[in-house]
């Protein structure tokens, strides 16, 4: 399992009135990890091509409050499929806490046809070889 990790730092303007991060920055910080870890693919020679979000199931733990001025995205490979990956992403703070888990659903597309297609055979198994185990 190959569990990929980036930190990002809060922006005092992710506050909502209570005075903790707006959950749907959630969404960003998971996306902006996400590109992250596809550019690191690309890096690798597994250019991913175009893939689209189809689901995001996301599960808050606690509130995050910007007085941790940084978290961690740790983004992993859940489930391999035909046509798409599960992503498991979880955001820690600095001390190691965690905030919250998302499972992000990702379809390899063909723009041209604007559908589905099969993952490419090279991605299938660099995906397989970062599955997680549990």
């Amino acid at each position: 399992m190959t569990v990929h990790s980036c930190v990002l730092d809060l922006r005092w303007g992710d506050c909502d009135q209570l005075g903790h991060i707006n959950n749907v920055y959630y969404l960003e910080y998971a996306q902006e990890a996400r590109l992250r870890y596809f550019h690191d693919m690309k890096d690798q020679g597994a250019a991913l091509g175009p893939v689209v979000v189809r689901r995001t199931d996301i599960t808050f733990d606690r509130p995050l409050f910007y007085e941790s001025l940084a978290i961690e995205v740790r983004s992993s490979i859940k489930h391999v499929g035909n046509t798409s990956f599960t992503m498991r992403q979880q955001i820690f703070d600095r001390e190691g806490v965690q905030y919250a888990s998302i499972d992000v659903v990702i379809v390899v597309v063909d723009l041209k046809a604007n559908e589905p297609k099969p993952i490419p055979e090279e991605i299938r198994t660099i995906l397989e070889e970062r599955l997680a185990t549990s």
